[in-house]
C-alpha cells in the first residue's frame, strides 16, 4: 500500500532497490549516502520511509557529510522522526569513521609542510563547535611522536598554557613542536593574541633546544600557517 505521502513503503520496493538488499547484491558502493543512512535509522515513520528520512536528515546538513558530521544528538532529535536512538546511531557511525581516518596509516607520518600537519589534525578540529589547542609532537626527522590536545574552549577562544606544552615535549623528548587551534567561526585571521603567543612559545622553545616548526589556523577546509607567511 501507499503511503499517505504517495511513496511506497520500503518492503515493497523491489529487492535490488532496498537498503539492506542492495548492500547485499551490489556492494556498500553502490548506495547512495541516503540510502546507507536508512541502514543506520532502521526503519521510517508512517508516512515516510527509512531512505525519505534519511534524505531529510543529509538535507539538514545540505548534503554535506562533513556538515552532519557537526550537528549533535540535540541537533538530530530536533527532526521529526529522529528520536535519540537514530541519532545516537548517526553520531556513532560519523565517529567510527573519523577514528578509522586516523588509524589509516601506521607508519608515524613525517611531517614535510603545513600540509602534512593539517591533514593530520583535520579530523580532531573540523567537526567541532568549540576551540581546541593541539600540539603535534615531532622527532629530529620530523617524524610524528605524537599529537595531543592541550585545552579545550569555547567559542571565542581557548586557553594554551606554555608550561604544559613544554612539559609534555620533555617528557616525550620531542625536538620539535607544531602548535595548532581552531576557529568554529570560519575566519582564518591570526589575532594578535595568536601572533603574541607564538612568538612567547618560539622564544620558549629556543631556550629548550625545541624549535617551534609552525603554528595552524584551522577553519574548515581551510588553514593559516604561520610558516607559510613567514610569521615564526
Amino acid at each position: 500500500m501507499p503511503n499517505p505521502d504517495g511513496s511506497l513503503h520500503i518492503k515493497n520496493w523491489s529487492p535490488e532497490d532496498r537498503p539492506r538488499e542492495k548492500l547485499l547484491l551490489k556492494g556498500k558502493s553502490a548506495l547512495s549516502d541516503a540510502e546507507l543512512l536508512a541502514i543506520l535509522l532502521g526503519s521510517g515513520t508512517k508516512t515516510m520511509s527509512a531512505v525519505d528520512l534519511g534524505k531529510k536528515v543529509l538535507h539538514q546538513a545540505k548534503n554535506d557529510l562533513h556538515q552532519l558530521a557537526r550537528l549533535t544528538i540535540k541537533d538530530l532529535v530536533k527532526l521529526k522522526g529522529i528520536g535519540e536512538a537514530k541519532a545516537i546511531a548517526i553520531v556513532a557511525a560519523l565517529e567510527l569513521g573519523r577514528r578509522r581516518k586516523e588509524l589509516e596509516q601506521e607508519e608515524k607520518p613525517k611531517i614535510g609542510g603545513s600540509i602534512d600537519a593539517y591533514e593530520l589534525l583535520k579530523s580532531d578540529l573540523l567537526d567541532i563547535p568549540h576551540e581546541e589547542f593541539w600540539i603535534i609532537l615531532l622527532n629530529r626527522a620530523n617524524r610524528v611522536v605524537k599529537k595531543y590536545q592541550i585545552s579545550q574552549g569555547g567559542v571565542a577562544g581557548t586557553v594554551a598554557d606554555p608550561k604544559i606544552i613544554f612539559k609534555v615535549a620533555l617528557e616525550e623528548l620531542a625536538s620539535g613542536i607544531i602548535l595548532a587551534h581552531n576557529h568554529p567561526s570560519g575566519n582564518l585571521t591570526a589575532s594578535k593574541a595568536d601572533v603574541d603567543l607564538t612568538k612567547k612559545l618560539a622564544a620558549g622553545g629556543r631556550l629548550l633546544e625545541i624549535q617551534v616548526l609552525d603554528h595552524l589556523i584551522i577553519a574548515g577546509q581551510k588553514y593559516f600557517s604561520f610558516a607559510d607567511e613567514g610569521l615564526i
